[in-house]
């Protein structure tokens, strides 16, 4: 409990705070308990109608703050009855609802590449949005246990990346992999010259799409593999120097053709797949899937997807999709499965 007289006009300032702590549309107050909060948490003796005033004079500030109305009839010292007009249920209107709040916590909590003490920071930061009674249901909900390696450079990384796209300038970085020490290392000792240009999410991970500056063509790096990351003066490669980006950058095509977000060229493929898999179909590929030859239990599918990315891809669905086209990739699937199956005849 605070102790301090406060001064009068402080009194606006704390009912806007009662209110973005303790209400919301389920958690609405009388003007008697924020009386009563005012008096017990900030040592404030104030009548209704102050509070009442000052409630309206926070909305209009521009503050969204619901209440009620109730016609109630009084006797006067006359004795003769008059309309009075009773608020209360008074509640702030949070920017975001509880629902919203929990979704951004859940992809925090379930987050495997984000450092763990500014994910809890953020979550923290999130309460605050909201109020008190939000705050204690969420106390009742843990995150994994905290076993992947992470990269304390990402949200520097993230920064830096963003600042550099938005004033057209090339960066360099470290690009690393993991060792069995469960720690990154440099893929090679020479920093990578980059021309950045979209940052995207994908499968809980960030990535960078951008042009390796000696070559002519699009690459994707992962930014919890970035460490030492340094924005240079130069200016950005030119688009339309680089393949795939003559006309722009396609996001949706882009990211369905890099199922897996391999670099490299992409390709028509053509498979045989069960109809049971068409959720998971979807999943990948979006919409930009073509069917032909269908039949109660299976359908023909046509893709254009990256080169790399489909032969993983089809390894991980070797049970149920059929490679049909091209030939070169049907070879190369062939002699995975044969290369897998050797693995396990010795």
């Amino acid at each position: 409990m605070n102790y301090t007289v406060q001064p009068k006009k402080m009194v606006i300032i704390n009912i806007l705070d009662i209110l973005k702590r303790y209400s919301d549309e389920n958690n609405k107050l009388s003007q008697k308990k924020i009386s009563d909060i005012l008096a017990q948490e900030y040592n404030m003796k104030v009548e209704r109608k102050t509070i009442k005033r000052n409630i309206m004079n926070l909305i209009d500030f521009g503050y969204d703050i619901e209440y009620t109305e109730t016609i109630r009839y009084v006797k006067n010292k006359d004795g003769v009855k008059e309309e009075n007009t009773v608020f209360s249920d008074f509640y702030l209107v949070h920017e975001f609802s509880d629902g919203e709040l929990r979704l951004l916590i859940d992809s925090l909590l379930f987050n495997k590449y984000l450092p763990a003490k500014q994910c809890k920071d953020m979550i923290k930061k999130i309460e605050n949005m909201s109020n008190e009674n939000f705050k204690s249901r969420v106390r009742h909900v843990q995150n994994l246990p905290d076993n992947m390696p992470r990269n304390n450079q990402i949200f520097y990384t993230l920064e830096v990346l963003d600042k550099a796209i938005d004033k057209g300038r090339k960066v360099q970085f470290t690009y690393n992999e993991y060792g069995t020490d469960k720690k990154l290392h440099p893929r090679k000792k020479e920093p990578y010259l980059i021309n950045p240009y979209q940052m995207v999410t994908f499968k809980e991970k960030y990535y960078l799409i951008c042009n390796v500056d000696k070559y002519d063509n699009l690459a994707n790096f992962r930014l919890d593999r970035i460490t030492n990351i340094k924005m240079l003066k130069d200016k950005v490669k030119p688009k339309k120097q680089v393949k795939g980006l003559e006309n722009g950058l396609n996001l949706q095509k882009h990211m369905a053709e890099h199922i897996y977000m391999f670099s490299g060229e992409s390709i028509r493929v053509t498979f045989r797949t069960k109809k049971g898999l068409l959720g998971e179909l979807f999943d990948w590929f979006g919409k930009d899937i073509f069917f032909s030859d269908e039949t109660e239990d299976e359908v023909t599918c046509s893709v254009r997807v990256n080169e790399n990315a489909m032969r993983k891809w089809a390894l991980q669905y070797a049970l149920h999709v059929k490679i049909l086209s091209p030939q070169k990739m049907v070879d190369a699937v062939k002699e995975d499965i044969e290369k897998a199956r050797s693995l396990y005849s010795e």
